[in-house]
Formats: C-alpha cells, structure tokens, sequence
C-alpha cells in the first residue's frame, strides 16, 4: 500500500520581517516554475515600494509576483478580499499545473488563504460607535479591552493598529466569542489546500540587527520623499496604508510631531516588536516546519534545506 503523502498543492514561506522570505519565496518558484503569490499586506499598495522592502524587477529575476501593487494608498484593507483574490490566483496556477509560492509574514492573510476560513459580516452599527470611541479614546483604551476579552487578539494586533482592533472588538460583539475563536485551531483539519507552510526563523539579537540595518537601507534609498510623494496620494487619509511602518512614524514627523531621525527609531523599535508578535502568531501553528536563516552546521544554505525539506515532504 501506498503510504507517501500527498504532495503539496501550495508552498507558503512565512515568518517575522526581515528573516528572508521574500528571496527565499523567489528561490523556490524558480525552481519548481511556480509563480509568487504575496501574502504581505502592505505590499499590496501601490507606491509603497521602499518602506515594504518590495523587491526590485530586477531582485525578481524573471519569476512572476502576483497581488502586488493592486490598491491604491486610500482603499481600506480587507483580509476576506484578499481571500477571494489569493484563492483566485492559487486555483488558476493548480489549474495551470504549476506551483503557487504564497510569501509574507501576514499571518491572518496567510490562513486566509490557506484555510477553510469564513470572516463574520459587519454590523454598521457596532462599528460606528466603536469608530466614534477611537476618535474619543485613542487605541490604548480599545487595546485594553480587546485583551481582556481575547489575550490571543491582542497579541497578534499592534496596539496602534485601530482599525484592526475596531473589527476584532466588532466581531466579538457581534459573534459573542472572541475573535481569535472564528480562527480553527492548528489541531483540526483546517486546510482549504494542501500546504506545506516553512517558517523562518533567526535569533533574537541577529533578528534585531537585520532589522535596524534595513530600515537604515529604506532612509538611505529615499523612504522620506516615497511618504512625501504618498501624502499627496491621499496616504494619510488611508485608514490601513497610515499605519504602516515607517510610514506612520514618517507621517509624523512631517506633520511636525518628531524628527524624522526620531521616526527612524521608532521604526526600528515599532519593526522588533512586530517581528516578535509575527513568530508568536506562526509559532502557534504547528503545521509551519521551521528553518534557520544562518547557516546549518553542514553550511547548506536557507534555499537548498527548503529544498530538502520539500523533497522530504513530498517522498516520506
């Protein structure tokens, strides 16, 4: 009897930013002849090119990338769209016989790809008052209560993010479960495809510095006049573009609230702690076969033990 496991229908490469994945992904779909599906929610934007680390045509090296550059800066994020859209992709590759490379570090997008996830509607209502106490509150307030309600929420949201604390604190009034409950947990038969998900992964300290030493590299490419160029798009109006990193801070301190060496900090600082809660949020998911960014003791590189791993998965 015919034991092997079936292969994969898709390959995701997810982890914290800054680990690799983008170059990994690229790596990948060369090799099988597949195509890159982005699951960064940020690089859906168009123009927001330096800040998302968004790779060049040319750091591309021929290999299609799907879903980037399709919103513009003012349309407000919505991860059920995103599903229809990256299942759109997804299905016509399989029906093409060729292998989708889902990458990025969104972990909700991810398993809204992946999984047989459903997303609650909306009560206009609810969201009307809990945006009118936003306005009134800040975040911290809102935060607050969304980690009463569900720790596990308020771990994977920034504190900063209102609009995704506003939908989760909807959802929960409008469910009466916790948000994270509409998420099937990594133990049940969740899988709308047959994925094999590779985590990457880095320690701490190297994760910090690669971090610190990339947002350098976004300043030092022009990030400053890409949010200036923004702005005049209709960035600061974007209720999900706004807030991303080192465009929030960038915003700022053009509006004079800080120095843009201040802002350059607080990207810094505000990308480690994102990073941290991206590997927190794919560590709960067993499914995800971790791998080292550095070197193994063989000294294979990243891209031939995500082959190795590939083939293992496909054989065994």
């Amino acid at each position: 009897m015919n034991t092997a496991a079936p292969t994969p229908q898709v390959i995701a490469v997810v982890g914290p930013t800054a680990a690799g994945k983008s170059d990994l992904g690229t790596a990948l779909a060369r090799r099988l002849g597949g195509e890159v599906i982005n699951a960064d929610s940020m690089q859906l934007y168009k123009g927001m090119d330096i800040g998302t680390a968004k790779l060049s045509e040319a750091e591309r090296g021929g290999v299609p990338h799907r879903l980037l550059d399709i919103w513009d800066v003012t349309v407000t994020a919505s991860v059920a769209e995103y599903q229809r859209l990256a299942r759109a992709e997804i299905d016509r590759l399989l029906a093409a016989g060729r292998t989708p490379v889902l990458v990025g570090g969104s972990g909700l997008y991810v398993r809204g790809a992946l999984d047989k996830l459903e997303f609650p509607g909306t009560d206009p209502a609810v969201r009307a008052r809990l945006e009118a106490e936003l306005a009134e509150r800040g975040t911290g307030v809102l935060h607050t209560r969304l980690a009463a309600a569900d720790p596990a929420a308020a771990a994977a949201i920034l504190p900063g993010n209102g609009r995704r604390i506003v939908r989760a604190l909807e959802v929960i009034e409008i469910t009466g479960r916790p948000f994270t409950a509409n998420l099937p947990g990594p133990d049940e038969e969740t899988g709308h495809y047959r994925a094999l998900q590779i985590g990457i992964t880095t320690d701490r300290p190297a994760l910090d510095e690669r971090i610190t030493t990339r947002v350098d590299r976004m300043w030092a490419a022009g990030l400053v006049d890409e949010v200036r160029a923004l702005e005049q798009a209709g960035l600061r109006e974007g209720r999900t573009a706004s807030r991303a990193l080192g465009y929030q801070q960038l915003l700022a301190a053009l509006a004079g609230e800080c120095t843009e060496e201040e802002a350059r900090a607080e990207t810094v600082r505000a990308t480690r702690r994102f990073a941290r809660r991206q590997e927190t949020w794919f560590r709960r998911d067993a499914r995800v076969r971790w791998l080292s960014a550095a070197p193994d003791a063989s000294g294979a590189p990243l891209e031939e033990r995500a082959w190795e791993l590939l083939e293992r998965t496909v054989t065994s």
